[in-house]
């Protein structure tokens, strides 16, 4: 390189001081590479056009500036290296950096070469250039790249190794050492990069791993373990493939990147998702999570329980609409549009909730909005309490306290009649026996004699009644049979044959034989003898007595009419009077008053309940309601 720069200095030089060969000056400036002569005052005096044009000097003086003057910019280096040539010495190639004229980086790259005259006396300097934009700019996007890549090997913790197949050699970047916790000039092999998996299902896997891809050609990607030499165990991922050249596998590239922590984070993760799993699933109450379109993303196995599923998973992705009747699920998704919209929950809410099979149960139901970040509501977490047991034991308890108040407002009437009547035979036997001892006349004696024996009849009749009332409500433990009821009409009208053939009486008897109640027979015998005989005894005298007997199921429990035409009763006047003790209504001297009061604590001590519609002159219908399940 630097002969030929000295035999183009010679030409040269001849042709300056031939004027014959003045026109050879055109040597220089058609010079193929950007070339400038410098005098030895670091002067330009001559530059072939290419490096003029290079670097944009055509609009100005260049000839006879200083070189300095052109470059400014110039740094100590090169400046020195051009003094150095003036002194003869040869010089090794720098990179300057300019700017051109449109304001752009440019590079380019020196060789300064000694000018020498005929003598060999340095005269100058001889300047080329050649432009390097393109590959410092490459060089420097490289070296970015490089520390680009560096910085994310450690944020992300990722080293990479090659292993070459020829010479049986493996290499480990500075990452892949750290990751296992090897010194900087640590030099490992294929068998010690293996012995640092762990013993067992790591090792076994990046051996046969390793052993597919030199076989095979087999690339891999697999989480598995390390102990590095501080015996601490890490787990990684750990990635190879081959490289080919003319169809031959010559070298196993591969990546490893630390993702211990990312491993423990999820272990600690799915540690905590199965202690969440755990407590929702033993929750006695029934908890699920929807999304915006109110389909499930999460449900417990009380949840699925209830619906019916074998496990919560089989539930994900379904709405209301797919597991429950129409009608409810409208209602379920009208609530929680309601919340997701609104963003305010719906706490403790009572609602019923009917399944396919159509059993319907009472939840306390509350709905939370999962709001977002966004403040918008991207689902909602749902907590269902099932108090169907809560609101049966109320109905029951409602009920109790139902009887107890009626019990107590009957042991008010009991004792109310028990102090009255008892009182009255008491006032009439003390009045009786006054007039005994105050009369003197044997034939009066007699007479109020016979009146105490028959106050004395009527006082045990009394009693009667009252000891019958009382059994009828303390005999709560007696026990009810299924009993056929056409079987225990036929008995009782078989019993009242002679009764009702004398006064020509009709029983039309519609009820069907598969009728049966869960009755006390004794009470049930007793409340159709009251009904019948009583419909017979308080007939139209201007019409034979007719009596229909109907018997109807409905809503678990079944209702038994007993129709009469006899007198009927004035509803509006004695209604609320019908059934008390010692009431009557007709001019019957019969008529006693106890037996509605009797046949009505029958049919309420078997949990029954009864009702009558009457019309005066067209007759009665009482119903008595029996539950089939108790």
């Amino acid at each position: 390189m630097l002969s030929n720069h000295s035999n183009l200095v010679r030409n040269y030089n001849k042709v300056l001081k031939n004027p014959q060969l003045q026109t050879a000056n055109y040597l220089v400036k058609q010079l193929p590479t950007a070339t400038a002569f410098l005098s030895s005052k670091l002067e330009v005096v001559y530059a072939s056009d290419h490096w003029i044009d290079y670097f944009n000097f055509d609009d100005r003086n260049v000839f006879g500036k200083k070189i300095f003057e052109l470059f400014k910019d110039a740094t100590q280096s090169w400046q020195k290296t051009l003094k150095d040539c003036l002194k003869g010495k040869e010089s090794s190639t720098g990179i300057e950096h300019f700017v051109d004229l449109d304001q752009k980086d440019r590079w380019f790259e020196w060789t300064n070469i000694p000018w020498h005259d005929e003598n060999e006396n340095v005269i100058g300097v001889i300047l080329q250039t050649e432009d390097v934009t393109r590959r410092v700019e490459n060089e420097t996007k490289l070296d970015r790249q490089q520390v680009l890549y560096n910085e994310k090997a450690k944020v992300a913790k990722i080293g990479s190794w090659y292993f070459d197949l020829a010479e049986q050699k493996l290499s480990w970047c500075e990452m892949t050492k750290k990751i296992h916790q090897v010194p900087d000039d640590y030099v490992p092999n294929i068998d010690t990069a293996i012995d640092f998996y762990k013993q067992g299902h790591s090792r076994n896997t990046i051996a046969l791993a390793l052993n597919k891809a030199i076989s095979q050609g087999i690339p891999w990607n697999e989480k598995l373990q390390i102990v590095t030499t501080k015996g601490e165990e890490r787990w990684v991922m750990a990635a190879g493939k081959p490289i080919y050249k003319n169809n031959q596998i010559v070298t196993i590239f591969g990546t490893l990147q630390d993702i211990n922590d990312q491993v423990s984070a999820e272990i600690k993760t799915k540690e905590s998702e199965r202690l969440l799993r755990t407590l929702i699933d033993h929750l006695p109450l029934n908890v699920f999570i929807k999304d915006v379109n109110s389909k499930k993303i999460l449900v417990n196995k009380a949840e699925s329980d209830f619906l019916g599923f074998d496990h919560p998973r089989d539930l994900l992705g379904k709405d209301d609409f797919d597991l429950l009747p129409r009608k409810t699920a409208e209602l379920s998704f009208e609530e929680d549009q309601k919340v997701m919209n609104s963003l305010k929950p719906i706490l403790g809410k009572e609602n019923t909730c009917e399944k396919h099979d159509g059993s319907i149960t009472t939840f306390l139901t509350s709905k939370i909005p999962l709001i977002a970040i966004d403040g918008t509501a991207k689902g909602l977490v749902g907590i269902s309490l099932d108090i169907s047991n809560i609101k049966q034991k109320e109905e029951e308890l409602r009920d109790l306290i139902n009887v107890t108040s009626l019990q107590n407002k009957k042991l008010v009437n009991f004792a109310h009649i028990v102090s009255h009547n008892l009182r009255s035979h008491s006032a009439n036997f003390s009045m009786l026996l006054d007039f005994l001892v105050n009369e003197k006349n044997v034939e009066e004696k007699e007479n109020i004699v016979k009146m105490l024996i028959e106050a004395s009849d009527n006082l045990l009749e009394t009693l009667d009644n009252l000891n019958e009332v009382v059994a009828i409500n303390t005999n709560t433990n007696l026990d009810k049979k299924p009993i056929v009821l056409n079987e225990m009409i036929h008995k009782v009208t078989q019993n009242l044959q002679a009764f009702l053939k004398t006064h020509n009486a009709t029983i039309l008897n519609n009820i069907d034989d598969n009728i049966v109640l869960p009755v006390i027979p004794a009470y049930l015998e007793s409340i159709l003898m009251n009904f019948i005989t009583n419909a017979v005894k308080y007939k139209d005298p201007s019409r034979e007595p007719i009596i229909c007997l109907n018997a109807l199921r409905t809503n678990g429990q079944t209702e038994v009419e007993i129709t009469d035409n006899g007198l009927g009763i004035d509803m509006n006047k004695y209604g609320d009077k019908l059934f008390g003790m010692y009431k009557t209504f007709h001019n019957n001297k019969d008529a006693r008053g106890i037996g509605l009061y009797i046949t009505k604590n029958q049919i309420e001590a078997m949990n029954g309940k009864v009702m009558v519609c009457s019309e005066v002159g067209k007759g009665s219908t009482f119903k008595m309601y029996f539950n089939e399940n108790n």
